[in-house]
């Protein structure tokens, strides 16, 4: 007597559904490790997302060229950088001189809001911020990293020459201060110097952690900056490079300042140079390192699942010993037993594994809802892999149960009590 598949796979279902709850603790381990899987790739995939749509709008086609690596914004650097020569703003005219892959560069001065543990304050009468980053930078930087505007205009270059005390703010800093919507021509106090807000910027696309920190950014003027903070040093170059030559302008510039900074022949350079591209590839290595562990986690998961769907299905050939006998006295083969009992243990895990899917995408969207700030998005192959391993699971440690039921003596199992 031979069943086709699709009986085999109605007599699993309901074997399976008969003892639902010794199903459900067996394959525990199984929706444990597919919901950490699919959930950390989810979260991991939607931080992403909003990083490349971050840079993206900082600019594709720019080199970033730092005295650090890292956030500029940073207190803490690694020691090893922290002794570098600071990058000169005279840099940006040399680059855009020498470097013929260059169209544009642009000069940003960023000033720390929190010295020896006080913070500045942002501030208009009857509102204030400390949660905001203070930036001076050249008038170019509004080509070469564009922005929508939601109110007013960036300063020119006539405004920056003779250090105007004008200022152009982030989309947070001007609901912050100005709830009631109207931010132009108003006076905002910072560090104790007044500046008259002449723009304000659209809401930020992308962002780290679904933040952009562009949104709580106060702009002032380069030569403005300058005077108020002489002391400050920690400037960034931007240089835009022509349609297609990113690549060339990344090796002129970093040639240009090798030699500027007259650093030795054969050593590493004394300062830090990026692109977008290289910022994402560093992202996905530490990233790639976060999947790894959920990988491991839920290995040891997947592992105890195995050995309790083993162990269920190795009591199921016990307890269904005389309905084998049967079957093989009836005429079942070898094949056919040891496809029911694959199917059922297949059917097994794979309901394990759509459990773990199901719990996976709820949390991902649960933590969407009460935190708006960090991104999800589940991935398809997330999806694919997870449910693929479960049932390859099933397979793996069904194999055993099911060679050994189809190895049964019929009439040894007819007899068995």
């Amino acid at each position: 007597m031979r069943l086709t598949f699709g009986e085999n796979v109605r007599m699993a279902t309901s074997a399976v559904w008969t003892h639902r709850f010794r199903s459900l603790l067996t394959v525990l381990g199984i929706v444990i490790g597919i919901t950490t899987v699919v959930t950390v790739a989810s979260l991991l995939t939607g931080l992403r997302k909003g990083i490349v749509t971050f840079f993206e709008e900082l600019g594709p086609n720019n080199v970033f060229v730092a005295k650090t690596s890292g956030d500029p914004n940073a207190s803490r650097v690694p020691p090893k950088e922290q002794r570098r020569k600071a990058i000169e703003p005279e840099y940006a005219a040399i680059i855009q001189r020498f470097c013929p892959s260059v169209e544009e560069a642009g000069i940003t001065l960023y000033i720390p809001t929190t010295v020896e543990r006080s913070s500045m304050v942002v501030r208009v009468s009857g509102y204030e911020t400390d949660n905001f980053f203070f930036s001076g930078s050249t008038s170019n930087m509004a080509a070469i990293s564009p922005r929508e505007m939601r109110l007013g205009r960036v300063y020119t270059a006539e405004e920056e020459r003779r250090g105007a005390r004008v200022a152009v703010i982030g989309a947070n800093i001007a609901e912050a201060l100005f709830p009631d919507g109207r931010a132009l021509e108003r006076t905002i106090l910072v560090d104790g110097a007044e500046y008259r807000v002449i723009g304000v910027f659209e809401k930020a696309k992308g962002g780290f952690f679904g933040e952009n920190g562009l949104d709580r950014e106060v702009r002032i003027p380069l030569s403005t900056a300058r005077v108020r903070y002489p002391q400050i040093d920690r400037f960034v170059i931007t240089a835009k490079a022509r349609p297609g030559l990113r690549q060339q302008a990344y090796e002129e510039i970093e040639n240009i300042l090798r030699r500027v900074r007259r650093t030795p022949a054969g050593g590493e350079n004394d300062f830090n140079i990026s692109t977008a591209d290289q910022i994402i590839k560093q992202f996905d290595s530490v990233t790639g390192m976060v999947v790894l562990v959920s990988i491991a986690i839920s290995a040891l998961g997947l592992l105890v699942g195995g050995i309790g769907v083993m162990n269920i299905m190795l009591v199921s050939v016990t307890e269904r010993t005389r309905e084998i006998g049967v079957r093989k006295a009836i005429g079942a083969r070898r094949g056919d037993i040891v496809a029911q009992f694959l199917i059922e243990a297949v059917t097994l895990t794979g309901a394990g594994g759509a459990l773990g899917l199901i719990f996976a995408i709820a949390v991902t969207f649960l933590v969407s809802a009460l935190v708006p700030s960090l991104p999800s998005e589940v991935p398809a192959w997330a999806v694919i892999a997870g449910f693929s391993v479960s049932v390859l699971v099933g397979l793996f440690f069904g194999t055993w149960p099911a060679v050994k039921a189809s190895r049964l003596d019929p009439v040894e199992a007819l007899r068995y009590e």
